[in-house]
């Protein structure tokens, strides 16, 4: 997926260097599609005593956020380990502290689609961030102005029937297009969207009972709703 880091206020290129050499470590590590990726491994036989401190600590943050949704975020499906629903989040989010460890408080860090904030961008002022119409890909149906807090879409536009509701795993989750979830920080917003998603209509409530989380929700009919802070993040609201 495509990843771009946005700096303001220094001329340096090692932080960038260090924040694409995470991530091609992550990848390596965690990627369903690399065969010598350690999930990979795991899924091959992998046994539990030689997993790494990131795997382990990923996989029990997985286990803990499937507790949080009632069940709804779920990284095994027909016995296949995939945590790809959470590790984009940890990732960006884990990133962005490497910046902030090298005293940089104004950036944007964007993975696939899903972006952490810090501070403000080079005019001073709060990051845009536009929402994609899931229909039109080109149109944005909202521009939002966020700073330190993380961003995070899930739904079908690009990679297609991914996510699936681990109650009903063989039914294609048809009901809405993408819900969009604005957290404390990314790696929350991230986890809570997918399972957010698999809940079908009634995620945008599941992420308006939490504090400190928004989301915007596009339904199949092309309808959105949003929960009741959402439009303070509106641009120009």
């Amino acid at each position: 997926m495509p990843i771009s880091v946005e700096i303001v206020g220094t001329e340096s290129q090692e932080p960038f260097g260090l924040v694409y050499q995470y991530f091609e470590y992550v990848d390596k590590t965690f990627s369903t599609y690399k065969t010598d990726s350690e999930i990979s491994r795991i899924n091959q036989g992998l046994p539990r005593e030689q997993w790494t401190d990131d795997v382990v600590s990923v996989l029990d943050l997985c286990e803990q956020t499937k507790q949080q949704t009632n069940g709804f975020f779920d990284v095994y499906h027909n016995g296949v380990l995939d945590p790809s629903g959470l590790v984009k989040g940890w990732a960006i989010n884990n990133a962005s502290q490497l910046l902030r460890n090298h005293g940089i408080d104004n950036f944007c860090v964007d993975a696939g689609g899903d972006m952490q904030m810090s501070g403000n961008n080079e005019e001073g002022k709060p990051w845009q961030i536009g929402i994609r119409n899931p229909f039109n890909r080109d149109e944005n149906i909202k521009v939002l102005a966020l700073t330190n807090k993380g961003i995070a879409t899930s739904g079908t536009a690009i990679r297609g029937q991914h996510i699936y509701n681990p109650y009903t795993p063989d039914q294609e989750l048809t009901e809405v297009a993408s819900i969009t979830v604005i957290g404390p920080n990314v790696f929350e917003a991230d986890r809570f969207a997918t399972a957010a998603f698999a809940m079908g209509k009634q995620g945008v409530t599941f992420i308006a009972s939490m504090k400190g989380f928004e989301a915007y929700m596009v339904m199949s009919n092309q309808m959105a709703t949003m929960s009741h802070g959402f439009e303070r993040y509106v641009a120009n609201a």
